[in-house]
């Protein structure tokens, strides 16, 4: 594993005068050159912006100057001599009317937007980082000086030794993504040593990536760590924004995960390498629809402070509010062209500079809100698309917000991917024992092409899942009906009321071996449903080994064992585990679970229809069969000599005939069709949790036995 370069500089030369030269108003930030540093930064209603300078101990600046021109609405300022290391931070001038939507307040210490590194973490949350007053309303201004507890920038130097690393590019129909916490996978793992657990280097340490590899991974999609703040109100509680949604700083990574806090852009460049050089991918979970800063009550850390009314979508009766279509307060205003520029500059920098491979997007319809409604074709979308950079990495969608018209799967550009709200909500309904599920549930499986087929997009459009960090693990889908989020100090009334999860009987834990076999067959259904559907599975990270969050569907806010990974495993959680690697090589070793293109349902050359669906009675689904609210078992047979591509270097891709039955609530049996071109059906995988030892073939029309609850798979056969 490589550690952290010893010689990076995390001290500024000491200045022994200040002097400032106009500078460049490019580009935005703090940008070293070798003989000094260029500050520009974008205040479109500014009358003034003072650049303060930090010595690293200190809780005031030594240094105070204006820079000392303006072009267009870009402040910039060239201080010769500065090196990297050097700690600095804004008091932008300008009105305090919040009715206008103007909330300069130059008593507050601001943080530069574009800012590499935080060189001063997280605030320490004292009345002064308010800017309006709090014992009156938001319309008077705070005059504490927030000097000594406001979040400060650190001037860096972009040096990296990558040797040969370049993004993976690995085709998006070989894509397998294991969503995960940065601290939360390596915190209690028992061969991680002490000092890298929870950091950017746990996670790229041999255990950890042994893990991920044995699993058959390919990508790692990382909760949010583009630096962010701690909500005051939980810091109160003694808790913490441990899932990382409350972004304050877009270029910078969050140096809670860093060994050393001054060396987190090292150290997070050194874990990509690392990860790179194991064959995964990084994907990274990004919030650009609103910051850190919440509603006209919150803080002024940044973007408030240095242009409310620039960087943040205001309500168009009264300046003073915001519209918010995240549920956090505000929504960043993507109809102002800074503000695509900002988010571009941050998504390239995470390509070009961290070596990132891709994009998973927060709440992703916000961005489309130029004004107040939806518009895939709004400039946000067009400039992702014609970016050299960001039109070939991995761009996947959170196809939802929660402002008016916001749900939007399926209508994304072509070459996004989008987390597939219909696929996890209709799988969890099938097996919970819903009516009127098995019409949805084909779909789903088949790649949901009602939502991509138009337009030409593929089947890796749909980003599969049925469980992630936001909701129940797979454990707790299959143990709770009820949330049990107490722990948040909200008395249960936060998160999601409706799961579509089962208990069996008993809710939590329980020692009964009849509702636990029930429930480790219901879990080997889940994880085989996910699998072999078609497009790109997402696995919750954690959940292979059987991970419970007690019941909590929200742990936003626990950074303890709630969310740490437990990596001692029973005997129960073991098997689970060893199935799971099973099915995944499964999927991988069979290109027909993968397909690029949609199912048909139609004949080809070989008379032979790509995909057919089976009533347990042993005759094709017909239009009433698939209308019968009473019906719990499907067949699915995939056709092997229908299959027929090229993968992207040419390369025929054939596979064998499979049968899948999805055996749902009920015991039953199922009349089985006859083979295409074989002779026999053979048993390959059953996720029954007491398998059955003995080896098990079916001829055409021969009547099986299913166990609720399962997924057994056949394969065609010669005699």
């Amino acid at each position: 594993m490589t550690e952290a370069s010893p010689d990076v500089k995390t001290h500024s030369t000491p200045l022994k005068s200040v002097e400032v030269w106009p500078g460049r108003p490019y580009p935005f930030g703090a940008h070293w050159d070798g003989r000094g540093v260029n500050f520009a930064l974008y205040s479109e209603h500014a009358t003034s912006v003072e650049l303060l300078l930090y010595d690293e101990d200190k809780a005031e600046p030594n240094y105070s100057l204006y820079l000392p021109d303006k072009t267009g609405p870009v402040w910039h300022g060239y201080l010769p001599g500065l090196t990297p290391g050097q700690l600095y931070g804004y008091r932008v001038h300008g009105a305090f009317d919040p009715e206008r939507g103007h909330r300069f307040n130059p008593r507050k210490v601001v943080l530069d937007p574009y800012a590499k590194e935080i060189g001063r973490r997280s605030p320490r949350w004292t009345s002064s980082l308010s800017g309006h007053n709090e014992t009156a309303d938001d319309l008077v201004a705070n005059l504490e000086d927030s000097a000594d507890v406001a979040p400060l920038a650190r001037v860096i130097s972009d040096d990296f030794n990558w040797d040969d690393d370049a993004l993976l590019d690995l085709p998006w129909q070989e894509t397998f993504i294991y969503e995960t916490h940065v601290k939360g996978i390596s915190m209690l793992h028992p061969d991680v040593p002490d000092n890298l657990r929870g950091t950017y280097m746990g996670l790229a340490s041999e255990p950890v990536i042994a893990h991920l590899k044995d699993l058959g991974v390919t990508a790692v999609q990382l909760l949010p760590v583009q630096a962010f703040i701690q909500d005051k109100f939980l810091v109160d509680q003694g808790l913490s924004n441990y899932w990382g949604y409350n972004t304050v700083a877009y270029f910078a990574p969050e140096a809670r995960y860093a060994k050393n806090p001054l060396t987190a852009v090292v150290e997070f460049k050194t874990m990509v390498k690392t990860l790179h050089r194991a064959g995964l991918e990084v994907l990274l979970d990004v919030v650009y629809n609103h910051t850190g800063e919440g509603n006209h009550l919150g803080p002024t850390l940044s973007f408030r402070g240095i242009d409310n009314r620039a960087y943040y979508k205001l309500h168009p009766e009264n300046a003073r509010y915001y519209m918010d279509y995240t549920g956090t307060g505000n929504t960043l205003d993507f109809g102002n062209p800074y503000v695509l520029q900002l988010t571009t500059d941050s998504l390239r920098y995470w390509v070009e500079e961290m070596h990132v491979d891709g994009f998973r997007f927060d709440l992703a319809s916000a961005l489309a809100r130029e004004k107040r409604d939806v518009d895939m074709v709004s400039g946000f979308f067009k400039i992702i698309q014609q970016d050299p950079v960001l039109s070939r990495v991995k761009l996947i969608a959170e196809p939802w917000d929660v402002g008016h018209g916001g749900y939007q799967v399926g209508n994304f550009p072509w070459h996004w991917g989008e987390w597939n709200g219909k696929y996890r909500d209709t799988v969890r309904s099938f097996w919970r024992g819903n009516s009127f599920q098995v019409a949805d549930f084909a779909t789903r499986v088949a790649g949901s092409s009602d939502l991509y087929s138009p337009g030409s997009r593929k089947t890796y459009a749909s980003i599969n899942f049925i469980t992630a960090h936001d909701g129940f693990t797979l454990q707790d889908l299959v143990s709770y009906e009820r949330k049990h989020n107490h722990a948040n100090g909200e008395n249960n009334r936060d998160g999601h009321n409706d799961n579509l999860s089962i208990n069996f009987g008993h809710e939590g834990p329980t020692d009964d071996p009849a509702i636990l076999a029930k429930r480790e067959t219901l879990k080997r259904s889940i994880v085989t449903t996910l699998l072999l559907s078609q497009g790109i599975p997402m696995l919750h990270g954690g959940d292979e080994l059987s991970r419970t969050k007690r019941g909590n569907n929200n742990t936003y806010c626990q950074d303890n064992d709630f969310n740490w990974y437990d990596w001692d495993l029973g005997e129960r959680e073991a098997a689970f585990l060893a199935f799971c690697k099973e099915v995944i090589a499964f999927r991988k070793a069979h290109p027909i679970f993968r397909r690029r293109s949609f199912l048909t349902g139609q004949a080809g050359t070989n008379i032979c229809k790509d995909v057919s669906w089976w009533h347990p009675q042993g005759r094709e689904m017909s239009p009433r069969d698939w209308h019968d609210g009473k019906l719990r078992s499907l067949g699915m047979l995939l056709c092997g000599s229908a299959y027929y591509e090229l993968n992207d270097y040419g390369e025929i891709l054939g596979d064998d005939t499979f049968l899948l039955l999805f055996q749902g609530n009920k015991k039953g049996t199922f009349m089985m069709p006859p083979p295409p071109d074989m002779h026999l059906w053979e048993r390959v995988l059953t996720t029954q949790v007491d398998k059955p030892k003995k080896r098990l073939s079916a001829k055409a029309w021969q009547r099986v036995r299913l166990e609720p609850y399962t997924v057994t798979v056949f394969k065609g056969i010669g005699e």
